[in-house]
C-alpha cells in the first residue's frame, strides 16, 4: 500500500471555489453539470462536445475513403470502457469506417505497446487510444503517427505528443468536476461532519489524480468539519482486491471512520466488501464512474450514496467524429471535455440513460427501492 500527499494546484483550487466557495453541496452540484472544470493534460482550455461536428459532405467524403480503426483500450474490464467501445463503433459505423481491433491490455503498459505494434501491421488509418503509461507507451504512439496513423487520445496523452501534429485531440470527461461530485455527495451523506478515508489511485495516471486532487481539494477547502484521517494507494491491476485491502485497513485502524472514497466504481466494490467484512453496514461510499455494481448499491440505497459520473458514450461518439476531422485534415480542438454528472439514489435511472445511451439494466432497475 501506498500513502501520498495531494497535489494540489492553485488554479484548480480557485476554480473549485469559484463553483462552490460557501455553496451547500445541493448548490454546488447543480452548478456542476454547467461548466467544465478540467483542464487537458497540456493545461488546455476545454471545448464542449457539442463544437465537434461534421457535415454531409465531410461525412461523404470520409465514407468514401475506405477507412479503418483500432480500439486500443487500457482496461477494458468495466462499464466504462463497454460504453467507450459502444460510442465509437456506433459513430465509426455511420461513417463508414470499419474497425478492425478492439484490443485490452489489462493495465500492463509492455501488452500496450505489443497491442500497438501488432496493430500496426494491419495499417490502421485511425488509433483511438487511452494510455496506460504515458512515458512508457509513448515511442509506441509516436511511431504510428509517423506512419501517418490519425490518433485521438482518451483522456489522458501520451508524452512528448503534441495536438495537431501527432494527435488530433483528446477527449475525456470533466474529471477535476466528477471528483468535486463526489466530495459534496459525501459531504451530503456525513451532513458536513465526520472521518474518512480516501482509496486512491497510485500510478502516473493524468485523470485519476485529478478527480484525487479535486476530491480532497474540496473537502479540506469547503468542508472543516470533514476530516481526512487516512490515504491508501492502489496500483492494480486488481483493483477491486487491493481496494479491499486497504479499506479494511483503514477501517481497522481507524475504528471511527464514517466515510471512504475510492477513486472509481471498481474500487469501490472492494471497499463495499471491506465495508461488509468489517460489520460496517453504517459506511458511506462515494465514488466516481457509474458501473452496474455501485448502481445497484445505490438503488438499494447501500453502501454507496453518489458518485461523479462520466459520459463514455458520448465521449466516444466524439472521439470518432474527431477521427473523421484526422482523416479530413480539418482543424480540431485540442481538448473536448464533458461535463461532469453528480449521481445519487434520485437520480439514478434518468443518469443511466445520459451515462450509457439506454435504459438501465435489468439488474439496477430490479434493485431500485424508493
Amino acid at each position: 500500500m501506498i500513502t501520498r500527499r495531494s497535489l494540489l494546484g492553485g488554479a484548480a483550487l480557485l476554480a473549485l471555489m469559484t463553483v462552490a466557495a460557501r455553496a451547500t453541496p445541493d448548490e454546488a452540484l447543480a452548478k456542476l453539470v454547467e461548466s467544465v472544470l478540467s483542464k487537458g493534460p497540456n493545461g488546455e482550455d476545454p471545448s464542449p462536445a457539442s463544437s465537434v461536428t461534421l457535415t454531409d459532405d465531410e461525412l461523404a467524403k470520409i465514407k468514401a475513403m475506405n477507412a479503418t480503426a483500432a480500439i486500443v483500450l487500457h482496461y477494458g474490464g468495466n462499464d466504462w470502457s463497454r460504453a467507450q467501445v459502444n460510442g465509437l463503433q456506433t459513430q465509426f459505423a455511420a461513417m463508414g469506417i470499419k474497425v478492425i481491433a478492439v484490443t485490452d491490455a489489462g493495465f500492463k503498459p509492455e501488452k500496450q505497446v505489443s497491442d500497438i505494434e501488432t496493430i500496426m501491421a494491419q495499417k490502421p488509418s485511425i488509433i483511438v487510444s487511452i494510455p496506460t503509461d504515458p512515458t512508457a507507451t509513448a515511442a509506441a504512439y509516436k511511431a504510428a503517427a509517423d506512419a501517418g496513423v490519425k490518433i485521438v487520445f482518451m483522456d489522458n496523452v501520451a508524452a512528448g505528443m503534441t495536438a495537431g501534429k501527432d494527435y488530433v485531440s483528446v477527449v475525456s470527461a470533466d474529471n477535476y468536476g466528477n471528483g468535486v461530485a463526489a466530495a459534496h455527495l459525501m459531504a451530503k451523506a456525513l451532513n458536513g461532519k465526520g472521518n474518512i478515508g480516501l482509496v486512491f489511485h497510485a500510478a502516473d495516471f493524468f485523470v485519476t489524480k485529478q478527480r484525487y486532487d479535486a476530491f480532497k481539494t474540496t473537502i479540506t477547502t469547503d468542508y472543516p468539519d470533514i476530516k481526512i484521517v487516512d490515504e491508501q494507494g492502489i496500483g492494480g491491476p486488481d483493483f477491486s482486491g487491493d481496494a479491499e485491502k486497504a479499506a479494511g485497513a483503514m477501517l481497522t485502524s481507524h475504528p471511527e471512520i464514517q466515510g471512504i472514497w475510492a477513486v472509481w466504481d471498481v474500487p469501490a466494490e472492494g471497499v463495499i466488501s471491506a465495508a461488509r467484512n468489517a460489520g460496517r453496514d453504517d459506511l458511506i461510499i462515494t465514488t466516481c464512474d457509474l458501473g452496474e455494481n455501485v448502481a445497484i448499491s445505490m438503488a438499494q440505497n447501500g453502501f454507496v450514496k453518489g458518485l461523479g459520473a462520466q459520459r463514455p458514450y458520448d465521449a466516444g461518439v466524439v472521439e470518432a467524429k474527431l477521427a473523421g476531422y484526422g482523416l479530413l485534415g480539418k482543424a480540431a480542438p485540442a481538448f473536448v471535455a464533458l461535463a461532469a454528472l453528480p449521481v445519487n439514489h434520485a437520480n439514478l435511472l434518468d443518469a443511466w440513460k445520459q451515462v450509457y445511451s439506454t435504459e438501465a439494466t435489468d439488474n439496477v432497475k430490479s434493485s431500485y427501492v424508493n
